[in-house]
């Protein structure tokens, strides 16, 4: 695509994903489809990169967003993250495989040939699992992707649906479970094996993270 070429004029994709960094809760990944028309009502409720977002402004940015763009998110549970991820054994393959998803859902509903995303890994992981699914589509992965409006609106529904989820999962084990990976996350995870014993943190956390080791190291 030539440089001279706004991909703000066009109508188009976004991808990002929540939940990658966090130990407790799922990964989502969230596609929008927007237009010229639709990226101006983005812009009036004033639709950013969701890491300068408030929580509780993103939980009442999402409903909105929801109901002015075609979208599609894909949310992988803890415990099938972990199946997931003891099968496929690198991260940015299973990114890639979840933003596959989330395209190919928004695929059947709307006509688009161009899709954005930020930068993680090799393109072709993306655009060869949609392919088996039969789906083409541009590409364009970019560092810092949430400057387009498009990717913004993802972020802030990828980011919603992860805050939901993460205080469902608190709800049912009756204990806080922080965002990140920090000291207050690793005695979270303690908390949860004390009472609920090590089979139980697999359906809440991302195992494969390092926090893993010193929560079940101190339990």
């Amino acid at each position: 695509m030539p440089a001279t070429t706004t991909l703000s004029s066009l109508n188009r994709i976004g991808i990002d994903e929540s939940g990658k960094g966090d130990y407790f809760g799922p990964l989502v990944i969230a596609a929008v489809f927007v237009t010229p028309a639709s990226e101006q009502d983005l812009a009036l409720m004033q639709v950013r990169d969701s890491k300068k977002i408030s929580d509780g402004r993103i939980l009442e940015m999402a409903p909105d967003i929801r109901l002015v763009c075609p979208h599609s998110i894909v949310a992988i549970g803890p415990q099938r993250y972990n199946e997931l991820y003891t099968k496929i054994k690198n991260l940015n393959r299973l990114l890639a495989w979840g933003h596959a998803r989330a395209l190919e859902n928004l695929l059947q509903h709307v006509d688009c040939d161009l899709a954005i995303a930020d930068q993680f890994g090799d393109e072709r992981l993306i655009l060869n699992a949609l392919q088996e699914k039969g789906k083409q589509i541009r590409l364009v992965q970019r560092t810092k992707a949430e400057a387009d409006l498009a990717v913004a609106a993802a972020s802030i529904l990828a980011r919603a649906e992860f805050l939901l989820r993460l205080q469902r999962l608190s709800q049912e084990l009756n204990t806080t479970l922080p965002k990140g990976a920090s000291p207050a996350v690793e005695l979270a995870g303690r908390m949860v094996v004390r009472k609920y014993g090590r089979e139980r943190l697999a359906t809440v956390a991302k195992l494969h993270f390092k926090t893993t080791t010193h929560v079940l190291a101190e339990s």
